[in-house]
């Protein structure tokens, strides 16, 4: 970063041009200043993109390549992909503070004004020209790509300019959009395919030129922007949604994914619920329910009955995790319990801050309800994680159990005194279900009591009857 501008703060930074060039600064492009910043971050070896999770040896390096480029960029993927996320994050890499001419509409660079003002005030004033700074959090704006008129990004005629007597040609003429308006800053589009074609022509005219034409008046701005886009692959690549002339002006493409592993997923879901589990009634979430939310959302990705093409957002797994921290706590406030600990019966409360979150396949040859899909792809979720817990502690012993007649009623409202009651009926072999999460506490060995007849039922080894808010598991 400007050695003027990373350690001073705004009261004793230069309020003159004269005072300005003394100082040392340098005028800098957006994109070249970027560049400077991020060569000094990874020579540091700061952590880039803090929050982002799972992208550490995939997409920010290829993000940074970019950047050393000094390319506009679009992102490509999947909604919940962090793509808005790495656009906003990119403001880190900008100085805290910049330098403009004061009063100028675009912030003209003091040593490089593009617009008329600026370049009168520099000639009238001189070295006194009075110096204004731009904060870094006010550099970055996005704007959303439906509704979006030529108008609100680039700019339109003034009519009550030209009441005045201002002249068509002259730019005084003008109301500027956002992108002018961010000159030496970053704009970012989201959902680029979905963009108007007129207003689509006006971006590659300043990507391809950098400057502004609003209705063919030769207005010309030498424009400092980086633009930035994002994109849904199944839209972006449908013919006709995004023109040649855009698409290939974009200098380079990142590709985002959802977590490639599990663990990464996790870490996100619990990341972005900022969810207190502190409190009255405290809740322990043990480590199987964490991997079998964050697994539905896994199995719903490979459902043959949701639409691919649309994805599954990590925002599925953040609002279901609420959503069974939630139950957790309710049951616990309603019968007095503490710790409270979710259990697989606290999944049925996940169809409430599941559904609108998936788009079914209506393709599909099996037509299901989103309700039915989404009680499969819980049940896929479960399964899976229970294999991984049987090769692990050795729990299909646990059907020989039902074999002999043995019946067990659960239910998100059952006290977890009843599940102990329940245990003491059995044979010693439910202490395998414990090595699962070992504590002494009743919640926490219903809900291991759950995952395990819940795993029991995935498998067909024993039947399942629901009544009233009560399952009963029984062969």
């Amino acid at each position: 970063m400007s050695d003027t501008t990373h350690s001073q703060s705004l009261e004793t930074l230069p309020q003159t041009l004269g005072a300005l060039r003394d100082s040392g600064w340098r005028s800098r492009s957006v994109k070249q200043e970027i560049h400077d910043n991020l060569l000094s971050a990874l020579a540091g070896h700061e952590r880039l993109f803090p929050g982002i999770i799972g992208y550490a040896d995939t997409v920010i390096p290829e993000l940074a390549t970019a950047l050393l480029a000094q390319h506009d960029i679009l992102f490509m993927g999947e909604k919940g992909q962090a793509k808005s996320r790495l656009m906003r994050g990119l403001q880190e890499l900008l100085d805290p503070w910049i330098p403009y001419v004061a009063g100028s509409e675009l912030h003209d660079d003091p040593l490089r004004p593009i617009t008329r003002f600026g370049r009168e005030t520099l000639a009238r004033c001189g070295d006194d020209t009075p110096i204004a700074w731009w904060p870094r959090d006010e550099r970055y704006v996005e704007r959303l790509a439906p509704g979006t008129k030529f108008a609100d990004v680039i700019g339109e005629i003034d009519p009550a300019k030209l009441a005045t007597g201002t002249s068509l040609s002259a730019e005084e003429a003008l109301h500027f959009g956002l992108i002018p308006r961010m000159n030496r800053g970053v704009f970012a589009m989201n959902e680029l395919p979905e963009l108007d074609e007129l207003v689509q022509v006006g971006l590659f005219n300043i990507l391809e030129e950098r400057d502004v034409q609003i209705r063919g008046y030769p207005i010309r701005f030498d424009l400092d922007v980086m633009i930035l886009f994002s994109a849904n692959p199944a839209t972006y690549n449908r013919s006709g949604k995004v023109i040649p002339q855009l698409k290939d002006r974009i200098g380079s493409i990142i590709r985002t994914h959802y977590p490639r592993d599990r663990a990464f997923g996790i870490e996100i879901m619990e990341q972005e619920a900022t969810i207190s589990l502190d409190g009255e009634f405290p809740v322990h979430v043990p480590l199987f329910m964490k991997e079998i939310c964050e697994q539905i959302t896994i199995e719903a990705r490979k459902s043959p009955y949701i639409d691919h093409a649309s994805g599954v957002s990590a925002r599925f797994s953040i609002a279901n995790f609420r959503t069974m921290v939630a139950a957790a706590r309710r049951r616990a406030a309603l019968l007095g319990e503490r710790p409270a600990v979710p259990r697989i019966s606290d999944l049925g409360h996940l169809i409430a801050s599941s559904v609108g979150k998936l788009e079914i396949d209506l393709m599909s040859s099996h037509q299901l309800t989103e309700q039915q899909v989404l009680e499969a792809v819980q049940n896929a979720a479960v399964k899976h994680v229970f294999d991984e817990y049987v090769d692990r502690h050795g729990l299909g012993a646990i059907a020989e159990i039902f074999a002999k007649g043995v019946k067990v009623d659960v239910g998100t409202m059952l006290p977890s005194a009843k599940y102990a009651e329940t245990l003491k009926r059995v044979p010693p072999a439910w202490e395998k279900a414990f090595e699962i999460n070992p504590a002494g506490d009743d919640a926490m060995r219903a809900s291991c009591v759950e995952f395990v007849l819940a795993g029991l039922y995935a498998h067909e080894q024993i039947s399942r009857t629901s009544r009233h808010g009560t399952v009963t598991y029984e062969t």
